[in-house]
């Protein structure tokens, strides 16, 4: 059997894909998605939290997570591809990624000003799906 290929910029389960609905939800965004926004959820690598999302864009090939790192990284944020995400706990607010906070910290530099471009999100999802075939989850 042939292991899944990693796809840095699909949600691994279609159900995070901005459609998840927790029983007590009736949210419907402006894109018609019925579901829950992610914004300000915490954020769990495998070794501890990193932060929260700033940023979440459901966008098909390019969805992604913006995260505020607060003072784990001297304030900035990091970009992570949805192909990341694990889990969803909305009872808790937290979003669960499969790397650790030194993968995390060791990605491609956050630039508010690039992060949209073809070419940043080409270098970030080659360092993650490089990440992923060195340290497969």
């Amino acid at each position: 059997m042939q292991p899944t290929p990693f796809t840095p910029w699909s949600w691994r389960d279609p159900a995070l894909a901005g459609n998840a609905q927790p029983a007590d939800a009736d949210v419907v965004d402006e894109a018609g998605r019925i579901g829950v926004d992610l914004v300000g959820y915490k954020v769990e690598a495998t070794d501890g939290h990193i932060g929260s999302i700033d940023k979440a864009s459901y966008d098909v090939g390019s969805a992604h997570l913006v995260v505020d790192t607060g003072p784990w990284i001297f304030g900035s944020k990091v970009l992570l591809p949805a192909g990341t995400v694990q889990s969803v706990d909305h009872d808790e607010r937290k979003v669960y990624v499969d790397r650790t906070k030194d993968q995390i910290k060791d990605s491609p530099e956050y630039d508010k000003e690039t992060f949209e471009t073809e070419s940043y999100r080409d270098q970030v999802g080659d360092y993650y799906a490089g990440n992923y075939r060195d340290y497969p989850r």
